[in-house]
């Protein structure tokens, strides 16, 4: 690709599986750089019926044009089809820097799109910048279990790519009056791009409804919960009472005391919520790679040498026992919940 200018976002769509609030959240971050490098901020909308009411609502978010790509194959998500009309969408509009969110959508399409175009991505980056020297865009993301943070920069290649952590990032507020484009481009994809199919999708979801990656709120439990029953008693009881999600370290879906799709960590979901409760949880590196980019942390754990005191802002030496019932009843009276 030559001529490359302009700053495009993948947007994501609820109708095919994505997540509209990780769409604001870049345009947030891609207006910054945009107005930095004095270039277009655009946004690719991918789905079956999408119209162009959407594109102008992602315009008085910040956008200054939207891409639209209707077609039957991209009615829900699949990773074939997304990734294809992705590049195709690339190949033509030729953007300078193409960002994604690290959502499941951004986790799969992103590294095959830039595998086919020979260029490079940052994966999960907290932050991005323009280098004031180079222009090239900064990409910043965790390293060594979270321990460490590096700058990635994209040499000589194009599009720069980077997928962005959900909840690093402000939403784009609305603004009234702002003026931009829509553009509908054609897919033309063929069924035989679909090399899978999928067999079941499995969501995991708190009692209200609320999953991980989009929770303000977060209750983890660990290790030290002891049992399946005192997790779901306990975390997830406090997750639906406040309105929030259940989650939980690598031990204690080890240990069978909560399903693997709650597991937080460097193998499991990161969050970033307002607030993460760190229940009888250790603190191990590769827990707090997941959750360490959260808001507030409030961590209860008996043992006060325990690691997840460094990275939280208020912790609690004592058995949880003691504490969750109390902080539980507390809650119900606060948001007006009876038992």
């Amino acid at each position: 690709m030559a001529g490359e200018k302009g700053i495009l976002i993948g947007g994501e769509l609820p109708s095919s599986g994505g997540r509209p609030g990780m769409t604001l959240e870049l345009l947030s971050i891609g207006r910054k750089l945009a107005d930095e490098l004095n270039e277009e901020l655009s946004v690719l909308l991918l789905g079956n019926g999408v119209n162009d009411a959407e594109g102008q609502e992602l315009i008085a978010h910040g956008a200054d044009k939207v891409y639209i790509i209707n077609d039957p194959l991209l009615a829900t998500y699949h990773p074939d089809t997304f990734a294809t009309a992705t590049e195709k969408a690339l190949r033509e509009i030729k953007p300078n820097i193409f960002l994604m969110g690290r959502s499941e959508i951004g986790q799969d399409v992103a590294p095959m799109v830039g595998f086919r175009l020979r260029t490079g991505v940052a994966m999960d980056c907290l932050d991005l910048q323009i280098d004031a020297a180079s222009k090239k865009l900064m990409m910043i993301r965790p390293v060594y279990g979270g321990n460490a943070r590096a700058h990635f920069v994209c040499t000589d290649v194009a599009p720069q790519m980077a997928t962005v952590r959900p909840k690093t990032q402000d939403p784009a507020p609305r603004q009234e009056g702002r003026i931009g484009t829509v553009q509908h481009l054609s897919a033309a994809l063929d069924a035989s791009v679909k090399r899978s199919e999928w067999v079941a999708y499995n969501k995991w979801e708190s009692a209200g409804g609320v999953t991980l990656p989009n929770a303000e709120i977060v209750i983890s439990g660990g290790r030290g919960i002891g049992s399946a029953e005192a997790y779901k008693d306990t975390i997830e009881v406090c997750a639906g009472v406040v309105g929030g999600a259940a989650g939980a370290s690598k031990a204690c879906c080890d240990a069978g005391y909560a399903p693997p799709g709650l597991q937080v960590g460097l193998t499991g979901q990161r969050v970033s919520p307002k607030l993460y409760v760190a229940v009888a949880i250790s603190g191990a590196s590769q827990h707090i790679a997941g959750m360490g980019t959260s808001k507030n942390i409030v961590a209860i754990n008996k043992d006060p040498d325990a690691n997840i005191f460094k990275v939280s802002r208020y912790g609690i030496v004592a058995d949880y026992k003691q504490v969750m019932p109390a902080f539980i009843k507390k809650c119900r009276e606060l948001v007006g919940k009876s038992e």
